[in-house]
């Protein structure tokens, strides 16, 4: 099977998906290169590339939210209190 055949046997919301996913693979990585820098000029740079990345990622989500293949679902309103108390702690330590 070829890769154009292999292609047509994924619909829209699959691809859409795949590319979803992609760029929150894509994002991490470049989140995480960006801490490791050792100049600035590297870490701007880096952080300039995340920030487009971030920018795809979010038309992808958007076209996949209108067409209504991707609700994030609200949090609990007490997983949101415990989240706040927890790095209010975690911010007092520092």
């Amino acid at each position: 099977m070829r890769r154009g055949q292999i292609m047509n046997c994924f619909d829209d919301q699959a691809k859409m998906t795949d590319a979803l996913n992609s760029q929150k693979f894509i994002t991490g990585n470049y989140n995480h290169y960006a801490g490791e820098c050792a100049t600035k000029e590297r870490k701007d740079k880096l952080m300039e590339i995340l920030s487009e990345e971030h920018d795809m990622q979010f038309e992808v989500f958007s076209e996949m939210q209108k067409r209504g293949w991707y609700e994030p679902k609200p949090a609990p309103q007490q997983k949101v209190c415990e989240a706040c108390e927890q790095f209010e702690q975690k911010e007092g330590s520092f």
